[in-house]
Order: structure tokens, then C-alpha cells, then sequence
């Protein structure tokens, strides 16, 4: 099974740092299931509570990170709009790691190669813990949203859309 204490991430060592309080996580990665929607259930969190990390490049071609919960996708319009750009759109899964120095399932808002500029979909703030990436597959940290705000220096917009699941208001 799993050693008696996992290894810390990079994540973890920068809230520790910073001294941002949050709680760790673990997870098995075994079975391939490293969606944000699989994680909250294997970890069993509120799936409205666990966020995944998205990375994007806007029409001026500067890349810009959203945090949304992990049952729903990201309104590119939205997301424009937040950004102040004509249009954004998704990278290709192949930049990832290149872009931000994570591999895709290990994504987080925390600790990436630039600081991009980032937006926290405004649901986070209803609750005073979310789940984000701990930066490496079978990892998540659990903080409060307001310090993952000012850690990441983001700002909040409605950008997430898709759909509702049994439970969300």
C-alpha cells in the first residue's frame, strides 16, 4: 500500500513558507482515474468543493490559469472576458509541462514556472475550504480559498459553466 507518510510537494513546501494553513491529501492514482470529479470521489470530498486547474493562451498569446470545480467546464467567453482578451482557448494537453512545470492531473494554481495571471471561479468563496492539486499526481491540498487568492495573486470571475450536478444550488 502506500508508505506511512507521503513525500511533500513543492506545493506543500511553498504554503509552508508562506505559512498558509492547509490540510494534505492522498489518493491511489493505480487505477488511472486522475479526473477532478474521480479524485473528489476517491478522496470523498464534495465534488463542488474540489477544483481542477486549467491552463489557457488568449488571443494576444499570453497564457492565463482559471481554477474551476471539478464537475464543470470553463466558459471560454467568460473566461475572455475575465481576462480582458478577444478570445482564449485551451492548450493542447502536449504544453503543459512546458508551460508551467506540472504534467496534466497534476496541475495546480500554485507554484508554476511563471506566475500567469489567474481567476478562481467566484464559487470557491462560498466555502471555506477547497481542494486544489498538490502538483503531483495523488496529491491535493485543502486550504481556505481566500488565501489560495492571495498566494496566486487572482482574482475571482463567474467562469465556470456545465453541468449541474444533484446538490448544487
Amino acid at each position: 500500500m502506500a508508505s506511512s507518510k507521503p513525500e511533500k510537494t513543492n506545493v506543500m513546501r511553498i504554503l509552508d513558507q508562506k505559512k498558509v494553513p492547509y490540510t494534505p491529501h492522498f489518493y491511489s492514482s493505480e487505477d488511472g482515474h486522475i479526473d477532478a470529479v474521480s479524485v473528489a470521489e476517491k478522496l470523498g470530498q464534495p465534488v463542488e468543493q474540489v477544483f481542477k486547474t486549467l491552463v489557457t493562451r488568449g488571443a494576444g498569446k499570453g497564457y492565463f490559469v482559471f481554477v474551476i470545480p471539478a464537475a464543470e467546464e470553463l466558459d471560454l467567453k467568460a473566461a475572455a472576458r475575465a481576462a480582458g482578451e478577444k478570445s482564449i482557448e485551451m492548450i493542447h494537453v502536449s504544453e503543459i509541462n512546458a508551460v508551467t512545470g506540472y504534467i496534466r492531473g497534476g496541475c495546480s494554481p500554485i507554484g508554476m514556472k511563471k506566475l500567469f495571471p489567474t481567476f478562481l471561479d467566484e464559487s470557491a468563496l462560498r466555502f471555506s475550504s477547497i481542494m486544489v492539486s498538490a502538483g503531483k499526481i495523488g496529491a491535493q491540498v485543502e486550504l481556505d480559498p481566500r488565501a489560495l487568492l492571495e498566494l496566486a495573486r487572482a482574482g475571482t470571475a463567474p467562469v465556470a459553466c456545465g453541468p449541474r450536478r444533484e446538490g448544487r444550488a
